[in-house]
C-alpha cells in the first residue's frame, strides 16, 4: 500500500541528459500520487530544461541554495520525501537538517548513512536496467512498483519544445530539411570523429538536406577547420545559442545526429529522429544511455566488441558508417 504523498522533491544537480532522462521519474510520481507537488532541485545551467517539463512545479538550484539559506528553503516546502537521484554531499546535509521526513539515496554513498532515513541498495553499473529505469527503484520506498518498459517512460517525460520564435532567424528553415549535428561532447562520451561528421554532411548536402552544426564557442573552435562550409546548406550555430535557444532549434528540425550527450536527449523528448552514437563498453553502453523517445536511435558499429566487452579503451564508434547514418536519417519517419 502506498503512503499519501502530497510533494516530493527529486534532487539531480547534473548534466543536461542526465536529467532528461531524471524527467520520467517526475511523471511516474504524478501518475501513482496524484494531486502530488514535485519539486526538483538542479543545477542552475539546467534550469531552462526544468522548467520545460509539464511534471515539475518548482525549480531551485544548487547554486542558489548554497548563497543562501539551504535549510531554511527546504524546510519551507513542507515536502513529504526527497529522493537522492544523483547522491550530493550539501544537499543530504541541507535535506537533513530541513528535518525533511523521508529522505531516499543509494546505500552506496557513506554520507547517506548519516543524512538519510530510507537507503536503496542496488549497482547501476552492474545492472542490465537503462538509466531512466534506474532512477525509479530509488522510489521503493515509497511503495511498491516494478521499473515501467522504456515506451513507459519515454511518454511520461513531459517535456515541451521552447517556440521556434527564440532561435536566430538566420538558423531557422524555410522549407526543406534540416538535421543537427552536434559533434562535441565535453568529454561525457565517446565521439564519432570529425571525419564522419564531415562525410555526414557531403551526403546530407547532397540530397537536398540543411545541417546545422551546434556545440559551445570552445567546441566550435574544435570542429570548424575539419567540417565542410563551401555549401549554401551547411550552417553554423556554434558559440551562438543559450540553452533554451537549442532546445527550440532541435524542436524546430527534423533530426539530430550526436554521441550520448544531452542534445541528443532532448531531441528524443522533442519527438524528432534522435540518432545515437554509441559504444558498446559498459557502462557507456546504449542499454543504459539510450535516448528514450517515438523516433529515438542507438546506433554501435559492433555491440559484440571485443575490447569494449573487456572494458578496454575502443574507437569502434568511429566505424560507425556516415552512409548508414544518412540512409536513417532518410527513412519515414516514426508516428
Amino acid at each position: 500500500m502506498r503512503r499519501r504523498l502530497e510533494h516530493i522533491v527529486l534532487s539531480r544537480p547534473d548534466s543536461i541528459g542526465d536529467v532528461m532522462l531524471t524527467l520520467p521519474m517526475a511523471g511516474l510520481l504524478k501518475e501513482r500520487y496524484p494531486g502530488t507537488r514535485i519539486t526538483f532541485i538542479g543545477r542552475r545551467y539546467t534550469a531552462p530544461v526544468l522548467e520545460r517539463c509539464v511534471h515539475v512545479d518548482r525549480v531551485l538550484t544548487v547554486e542558489d541554495l548554497a548563497e543562501g539559506d539551504a535549510p531554511a528553503v527546504l524546510r519551507s516546502l513542507g515536502a513529504d520525501a526527497l529522493v537522492h537521484v544523483f547522491p550530493h554531499r550539501s544537499v543530504a546535509r541541507w535535506a537533513r537538517a530541513a528535518g525533511i521526513p523521508m529522505r531516499i539515496g543509494t546505500s552506496h554513498r557513506w554520507w547517506h548513512w548519516t543524512t538519510c532515513t530510507h537507503r536503496v541498495s542496488f549497482s547501476r553499473r552492474r545492472s542490465d536496467l537503462h538509466e531512466a529505469q534506474l532512477n525509479t527503484l530509488l522510489l521503493r520506498p515509497l511503495g511498491p512498483g516494478d521499473p515501467p518498459t522504456l515506451p513507459e517512460l519515454a511518454s511520461l517525460t513531459g517535456y515541451r519544445v521552447p517556440p521556434a520564435s527564440l532561435v536566430p532567424a538566420d538558423l531557422l528553415a524555410t522549407a526543406g530539411r534540416t538535421v543537427v549535428l552536434h559533434p562535441g561532447s565535453q568529454g561525457s562520451a565517446v565521439e564519432w570523429g570529425f571525419g564522419n561528421y564531415a562525410a555526414l554532411m557531403r551526403l546530407l548536402h547532397a540530397g537536398g538536406v540543411r545541417t546545422v552544426v551546434t556545440g559551445t564557442a570552445t567546441e566550435a573552435e574544435r570542429y570548424r577547420p575539419h567540417l565542410p562550409w563551401d555549401h549554401a546548406r551547411a550552417v553554423d550555430a556554434g558559440g551562438r545559442l543559450s540553452l533554451e535557444q537549442l532546445m527550440a532549434l532541435i524542436g524546430s528540425a527534423q533530426a539530430l545526429v550526436a554521441a550520448s550527450t544531452g542534445p541528443l536527449h532532448l531531441a528524443a523528448a522533442s519527438g524528432i529522429r534522435a540518432v545515437g552514437l554509441f559504444a558498446p563498453r559498459r557502462p557507456i553502453h546504449p542499454g543504459r544511455w539510450a535516448p528514450l523517445g517515438r523516433d529515438a536511435h542507438a546506433l554501435v558499429y559492433d555491440p559484440a566488441c571485443v575490447a569494449c566487452a573487456a572494458g578496454r579503451p575502443c574507437d569502434c564508434i568511429t566505424r560507425i558508417a556516415p552512409a548508414r547514418v544518412a540512409a536513417l536519417l532518410a527513412a519515414p519517419p516514426v508516428r
